[in-house]
């Protein structure tokens, strides 16, 4: 997800990052350069160790100090209440189980922390999102476990976000998502 055209929408969902910080999916590190300038460290979890060789030297020339363990977001070792921020981006497509992730998520956020996140997710539009659901089955081996059709925004709600901010995809428009970025305050 390095598209020249994903780097305002991560721009935007990590502006407000602010105080003790985890990003859940670090992946290959693609976000380092997109912190405003005053996020000057994070914690970071990923468990695919593969992506190491392209996460390690980001890592290495980033401007923040990242602390990084190989973790899945089901079960986050950091005591309750520990951040101020929690961070994900196209993450939550490939978490087995992303309902005890967002969990845990709610659990090691602050009262009124943030959780900022951008995500893709099921299409509002019908027709997209039988397509969604017709690929779905063959997209998840070939894309790291990806899910065309999870319902994002439910999912969150559920797990007790109040949504602040939705950015739809395709020309701010939320109804055929191909990107949807989400600001959310956990309540």
């Amino acid at each position: 997800m390095s598209s020249p055209m994903l780097r305002e929408p991560r721009d935007r969902t990590l502006a407000p990052a602010r105080g003790r910080i985890l990003e859940i999916g670090f992946g290959t590190g693609r976000n380092l350069t997109h912190y405003p300038p005053t996020v000057r460290r994070i914690e970071a979890i990923d468990p695919d160790a593969d992506l190491d060789r392209l996460s390690l030297p980001r890592i290495a020339h980033a401007a923040i100090d990242v602390d990084f363990h190989h973790l899945n977001a089901e079960h986050l070792p950091f005591e309750d209440a520990r951040f101020d921020t929690v961070v994900s981006t196209f993450t939550l497509c490939s978490i087995p189980d992303v309902v005890h992730a967002l969990g845990e998520v709610r659990r090691v956020l602050k009262p009124g922390g943030q959780f900022l996140f951008l995500e893709h997710g099921r299409s509002p539009d019908p027709k997209v999102a039988r397509w969604q659901d017709r690929l779905n089955r063959a997209w998840m081996p070939l894309a790291g476990g990806c899910h065309l059709n999870r319902p994002m925004r439910s999912l969150i709600e559920d797990a007790g976000a109040e949504v602040r901010r939705v950015h739809g995809g395709r020309g701010g428009e939320e109804k055929r998502i191909a990107v949807i970025s989400f600001s959310c305050c956990i309540a």
